[in-house]
Order: structure tokens, then sequence, then C-alpha cells
């Protein structure tokens, strides 16, 4: 699967292994572009292709495994759509 204007951006093709906070907001890169991945850092707004980030507050301290392809089916979090890449 290649990148087009309309897809975001494979940042890597395996997930972010990443400690979350309870209360804490968290915004996740779904374009692919930022350079603070899995995070957004404002990337998406050079482009044109409406891809904004998914913006949540997580409801308890934990490890997740999110999402680098930017495409699984449960994002922010991974479903192995990677694997099939």
């Amino acid at each position: 699967m290649s990148d087009t204007p309309d897809e975001p951006r494979i940042a890597q093709k395996s997930p972010y292994r990443v400690e979350l906070m309870a209360t804490y907001r968290y915004a996740w890169c779904a374009c692919g572009l930022s350079k603070s991945q899995p995070f957004c850092d404002g990337s998406h707004t050079q482009t044109k292709s409406g891809i904004t980030p998914i913006v949540w507050t997580h409801d308890k301290d934990e490890t997740v495994f999110l999402c680098g392809c930017k495409r699984s089916g449960k994002r922010p979090i991974c479903d192995s759509t990677h694997k099939s890449l």
C-alpha cells in the first residue's frame, strides 16, 4: 500500500508501546507526518489532506500499543493491520 495525498503516511510498520496516564489528554498522530510519533506535533496543518489527530483522555494508567502504520481499524490502538502491509 503506497502513501497518497488522501492516505496517511506510514510512520512505521509496527506499533508504539507507550505508557498512558489516567486523566491525561492525548493527541495521536493520524497523518503519519509528526516528528513526535505516535503523538501529534501539528504537522497535519501543513497539508491539505484533511487528516486530523485523534484526541482523547485516557481513563486509567496503562501500557498500550498505539498504531504506527496509521491504518488500524481500532485507531489509535494497534489491531495488527501493519502485518498485511
